[in-house]
C-alpha cells in the first residue's frame, strides 16, 4: 500500500509545475515561436515545439494531453518508449480487446513506422494513444457533463492525469495488468462487459414487430397471439412456438411474457400493454448497443461508487443499499415523470425527517395544486393543506385572491394523507429532491413506475431506515415517530447516495435485466458513442 502511494505521491510532484504552466486553451494558443531551451531531452523539446516538429500530429493535442504527455515522458527518464517492435505489439493487442469495453479500437490507431516517419513524432502519437485509451477506459470517452450531467456535494478528489500515469507506468512492464487496473473494477461494469463480450461477436437474432392493438389479458383471443408467440421464441423466453395457429393468449405463453415483463423491469402480470409492446419492438442492435453505452455509463458510475451507502437507479426505479462493495438489500422506489425529471447527484444523508409536513413546491403548486383549489374551494381542506405567507404566517383562505395568490405557500400537516408519509430521508442538493415514504403504495406494483415530480418515493422506507442508523439511533426514531409529531433527526454518521442512470445490468444469475429509457437518453449516447461496432 505503501508503495503505490509513494508512486502516486511521485507522479503528483511531476506533474503539478507542468500543470502550473498549462491552462485550458488549445495547444495552436501555446507559445510555439520560441526556440526550446538547448538543455531539453529531444523528446521534450519536440513536445515544446509540436506544430512545427509534427504538424500532422499537433492539432490531434490539446493542451491538457500536452501536459500529459511531458509527465509520461519526464516519469520515464524522457527516452523514447516505442522504437522497439514487442511493446508496440503488446500495446495493439490491448487497444484491440478494448472492443470488449465497447469502446472502437480504431479510435486509438497506432501510427504506422516506416523508414521515412519521423521516429520521435511517431514515439508521441503512440504514447498519445496508449494515454487516451487508459483515460477512456477508466474515465469514459466522453464527458458525462456533456450527456448526462451528475452534480456532487463534494468535488472528486482524485486527479485524472496523476491515475492515468500511474497506469501508464505499469504498463511498460506488465501490459495488461495496466488495462486492467484502468478498467472500473465494480461488479456493475465487470458483469456487464462479459456479457457484451461475448454477445457483440454473436450474430443479431432477428424478430418482427407486434403490432399495436387492445388489452391483451390472459383467457384472451387476439390475431396477434401468433405473431407475439414468435417474438418471445426469437428472444429466448419461449423454447417452442404453440403447435397451429391459435388465437388464444394461455399457457406457456403467458408465463413466456411474464419473464419478459420481469426482466425488463415491467409489471409482471402478463397483461400485454403498449409499455410491453414497445419493450418487445425494440431491435435486437438496439438491445445490443444498450450494453455498449452503459458499460460508458459504468465508467461515468464509477468514480462516484462507495463501498458503504445507497444507489439509485433512476430508469429502473430501484435502490440498492451495498456494504463492503456488494449490494445487500433492494427495494422499488417511484421516480420522476420525463418531464419532470429526478435528478442525477452525488451526495450524503445527513438527517431525517420523521412525520413530516409538506411544504409544496412552486413547480406543483402553480401546475397541480392552484388549479384544483380555483375549480373546488374545498380543496384545501380535504387535503388538509395550510396557507402561509412568505415569511411563514398562517393566513386565511378568505384573504388571497386565488387568480393572483402572489407570494404565499401551502402546507400539508403531518398525518396518513401527506405525500410524504412517515418519514424522509434528506440530503444536500440544490434540487430539493430527497427519498421519502409515500401512501401511494399500489403504484410500486405497476412499470415504469415514473410517477412522482422529480423526488423518490422509497416502498420500504423504515426497512432503509433501520440499514442507515444505528441500533440505538433506530430505538429513538421509533420513539419520534410514536408522537406523530413532526422532528428533524440528523444521523451520527452521514450515507453516501447517488442517484445514476442505466438502461441495463445484469443479475446475480448472469441474466440481463433492462429498464424502460424512460428519459429517452439512450438514443443520443448511442448517437454519440459513434458506429456500431
Amino acid at each position: 500500500m505503501f508503495k503505490k502511494h509513494a508512486c502516486y505521491l511521485s507522479i503528483c510532484l511531476l506533474v503539478a509545475p507542468l500543470v502550473a504552466t498549462a491552462d485550458a486553451l488549445p495547444l495552436e494558443a501555446l507559445p510555439v515561436t520560441t526556440p526550446a531551451p538547448v538543455d531539453l531531452a529531444p523528446v521534450q523539446q519536440a513536445l515544446a515545439q509540436l506544430p512545427s516538429v509534427c504538424p500532422q500530429l499537433a492539432p490531434r493535442i490539446d493542451a491538457a494531453a500536452l501536459v500529459r504527455l511531458q509527465a509520461f515522458y519526464q516519469q520515464q527518464g524522457n527516452a523514447p518508449l516505442w522504437s522497439a517492435e514487442e511493446p508496440r505489439k503488446t500495446l495493439q493487442t490491448q487497444l484491440l480487446i478494448l472492443a470488449d469495453d465497447g469502446l472502437d479500437p480504431t479510435y486509438y490507431s497506432l501510427p504506422t513506422v516506416d523508414a521515412a516517419a519521423n521516429v520521435l513524432c511517431s514515439d508521441i502519437a503512440t504514447s498519445q494513444q496508449y494515454l487516451q485509451a487508459l483515460q477512456d477506459l477508466h474515465y469514459g470517452r466522453l464527458q458525462q457533463s456533456r450527456f448526462e450531467p451528475l452534480w456532487r456535494s463534494q468535488p472528486p478528489t482524485r486527479d485524472p492525469d496523476t491515475e492515468v500515469l500511474a497506469f501508464a507506468a505499469t504498463g511498460l512492464q506488465d501490459m495488461a495488468k495496466a488495462f486492467d487496473q484502468a478498467r472500473p473494477s465494480a461488479d456493475l461494469y465487470r458483469s456487464l462487459r462479459n456479457v457484451y463480450a461475448g454477445v457483440r461477436q454473436q450474430p443479431l437474432p432477428h424478430w418482427g414487430p407486434v403490432a399495436d392493438g387492445p388489452l391483451l389479458r390472459p383467457g384472451m383471443e387476439d390475431p396477434r397471439v401468433p405473431e407475439l408467440a414468435r417474438r418471445l421464441h426469437s428472444g429466448g423466453y419461449l423454447t417452442k412456438l404453440p403447435s397451429g395457429n391459435g388465437k388464444q393468449y394461455q399457457g406457456e405463453l403467458v408465463k413466456a411474457v411474464k419473464a419478459f415483463q420481469l426482466s425488463h423491469s415491467l409489471q409482471a402480470d402478463g397483461v400485454i400493454g403498449a409499455g410491453t409492446v414497445a419493450e418487445l419492438n425494440i431491435s435486437p442492435q438496439m438491445r445490443r448497443e444498450q450494453l455498449r453505452i452503459n458499460l460508458e455509463r459504468f465508467r461515468w458510475l464509477a468514480q462516484d461508487l462507495e463501498p458503504e451507502g445507497v444507489v439509485v437507479n433512476v430508469a429502473a426505479a430501484q435502490l440498492s443499499v451495498y456494504q463492503s462493495g456488494i449490494p445487500v438489500w433492494q427495494t422499488r422506489l417511484q421516480v420522476g415523470r420525463a418531464e419532470r425529471q429526478t435528478p442525477l447527484l452525488k451526495s450524503r444523508i445527513t438527517r431525517l425527517t420523521l412525520n413530516p409536513t409538506w411544504t409544496i413546491p412552486p413547480t406543483i403548486m402553480r401546475e397541480d395544486k392552484l388549479p384544483a383549489i380555483r375549480l373546488n374551494p374545498e380543496y384545501l381542506r380535504q387535503q388538509n393543506l395550510q396557507v402561509l405567507d412568505a415569511e411563514g404566517h398562517p393566513l386565511s383562505p378568505d384573504q388571497v385572491d386565488w387568480a393572483r395568490p402572489g407570494n404565499i405557500l401551502l402546507r400539508q400537516q403531518a398525518g396518513p394523507r401527506n405525500p410524504l408519509g412517515k418519514i424522509v430521508m434528506r440530503f444536500p442538493n440544490p434540487y430539493s429532491v430527497y427519498l421519502h415514504d409515500t401512501p401511494s403504495q399500489p403504484l410500486f406494483t405497476k412499470g415504469p413506475r415514473a410517477f412522482s415530480s422529480g423526488c423518490v418515493r422509497v416502498e420500504q422506507p423504515l426497512l432503509l431506515r433501520d440499514l442507515l442508523v444505528t441500533p440505538a439511533e433506530r430505538t429513538r426514531t421509533d420513539e419520534l415517530l410514536a408522537t406523530g409529531v413532526t422532528h428533524e433527526f440528523r444521523l451520527a454518521t452521514p450515507v453516501p447516495v447517488l442517484l445514476g442512470y442505466w438502461t441495463v445490468e445484469v443479475d446475480r444469475q448472469g441474466s440481463l435485466i433492462y429498464a424502460p429509457d424512460i428519459y429517452a437518453f439512450d438514443p443520443v449516447l448511442i448517437k454519440a458513442m459513434g458506429s456500431v461496432l
